[in-house]
């Protein structure tokens, strides 16, 4: 263990029901976690309720390390009472910026890392793998968090995981089927966000964005749009993630964009009564 970790971990947001679950009693309980370079997010839904039970976000100081990336992950399923059961099943999105996409008609699994070299470095012994993306005709070609992959496999023994931009696209395009807007989409995350734009019902585009400042997060969302010809004035954006109203974001998008809301979840249970209803899109999908 590296000395001083416990001072790179730091618990954003916590919140169970008040209900009395015991969550060693597994069979109907359900974990799914998201994993950034930068963070990490866990939320616990029982199947028999149709409820979610509880939640927590953390904030890691990694450095970009992998090494320590890890040993934080290991401290938090250590020290995290929530995480110590057995889960029934196990989901798992990765979110990094290490992803393409690639037209199922052009797809070769044989040619994975050419794929990526165009956007990002490739090492000789990266893990590359792919999640086909349903409902559309593309694969999603990434390079997820092996190491951390293969320790929640010691911890779990088996476990369905996705790249995050493969839940964010299903998700979208399957509910919005019948869109018949302009509509661009952004989730957000600690410093930065996926970005999705259909027309109509079509896929347009999907990218994600590193930001700073407020001005680099509106500065990207023109940007596509000058790119596909919309005018701030007619397309919608939908808002999900780490943003709220009363947010510096939020009133610098409300500034340029006429058409701004927040994403409305669909899901059929029931959400903790302090978590927004458009928060933690990605880990609530997964």
């Amino acid at each position: 263990m590296v000395t001083g970790l416990h001072s790179m971990t730091k618990l954003i947001e916590k919140i169970k029901t008040n209900k009395v679950n015991n969550y060693t009693s597994n069979e109907e309980n359900h974990l799914s976690i998201q994993l950034s370079l930068d963070g990490f997010s866990f939320c616990i839904y029982n199947g028999a309720t149709q409820a979610l039970e509880a939640y927590g976000t953390y904030e890691l100081e990694t450095g970009g390390s992998p090494y320590k990336h890890l040993e934080l992950i290991k401290e938090i399923f250590k020290t995290d009472e929530l995480l110590q059961p057995i889960y029934n099943s196990v989901s798992v999105s990765h979110f990094n910026n290490l992803v393409t996409q690639v037209p199922k008609a052009f797809f070769n699994i044989k040619e994975l890392s050419s794929y990526l070299q165009y956007s990002i470095k490739v090492l000789k012994d990266d893990y590359i793998t792919y999640d086909e993306v349903s409902g559309t005709d593309m694969m999603n070609v990434y390079i997820p968090f092996v190491n951390i992959n293969n320790f929640l496999l010691e911890r779990f023994g088996s476990f369905v995981f996705k790249h995050s931009s493969t839940v964010f696209i299903e998700k979208i395009t399957q509910e919005f089927k019948h869109n018949d807007e302009d509509t661009i989409f952004v989730n957000v995350y600690n410093n930065s966000y996926e970005l999705l734009a259909l027309k109509g019902n079509k896929l347009q585009l999907f990218n994600s964005f590193s930001f700073k400042t407020k001005e680099d997060f509106i500065y990207y969302i023109l940007f596509t749009a000058e790119q596909l010809d919309w005018n701030p004035e007619e397309f919608s954006l939908i808002l999900m993630g780490a943003i709220e109203k009363d947010s510096e974001l939020y009133n610098t998008v409300y500034n340029y964009v006429r058409n701004v809301s927040f994403y409305k979840n669909s899901k059929g249970y029931t959400l903790l009564k302090d978590c927004s209803a458009h928060a933690h899109f990605t880990l609530l999908n997964s």
